[in-house]
């Protein structure tokens, strides 16, 4: 029997898989029409030099890349910040998130609880004294009403005419999620 020589008869034997438009020719001018300007420019980082992807830094943050950052992180964080400023950075909600998860952990809150992430859209239905009360989740708040809250817990005190805590008055806490899954499984 002859030997074959077609490549698509050759069993892959590891490593990384073969992506479409790399290889050894990585010419910026011959681009496929499906990938956008971002797409060319993060592929484009690839072929740089070191000193290149620290140039590039320095024109984008205006200050000198860390110390000790390997080419690899450099390429990474480029790569990131291309796609941040094409297609916009996280949204109010996450930033909010991170900041409130960053804060408990230089506080070194082991014990910190970040509760339930409601979607925005989600509509939360509550029963009050004969009264059935709907609140809007959004992306900045809650709306109640026709008005923009930041907080469950404001809601929950307009309703009540006292002091309640918010997640729990709706019943999107933890506990409460965990006990409706609890069951839905029986």
């Amino acid at each position: 029997m002859l030997p074959t020589h077609d490549t698509s008869a050759r069993q892959h034997t590891g490593g990384p898989t073969p992506v479409p438009g790399r290889g050894g020719n990585r010419n910026p001018q011959v681009r496929r029409p499906e990938l956008s300007n971002v797409e060319v420019e993060i592929a484009s980082l690839l072929d740089r030099s070191t000193q290149e992807l620290r140039l590039a830094w320095r024109k984008l943050h205006r200050t000198e890349p860390p110390l000790g950052i390997s080419r690899d992180l450099l390429i990474r964080s480029l790569a990131y910040d291309l796609q941040q400023r094409a297609h916009g950075g996280p949204n109010f909600r996450l930033r909010r998130r991170l900041q409130t998860l960053a804060a408990a952990s230089e506080k070194s809150a082991l014990s910190f609880d970040p509760g339930v992430a409601l979607k925005t859209g989600t509509t939360l239905v509550r029963q009050w004294r004969g009264h059935t009360h709907a609140i809007l989740v959004r992306e900045d708040g809650f709306e109640y009403e026709g008005e923009r809250y930041r907080s469950l817990t404001v809601i929950a005190e307009r309703i009540t005419g006292a002091h309640w805590s918010g997640p729990r008055f709706f019943d999107v806490t933890k506990r409460a999620r965990s006990s409706v899954l609890a069951e839905a499984r029986a």
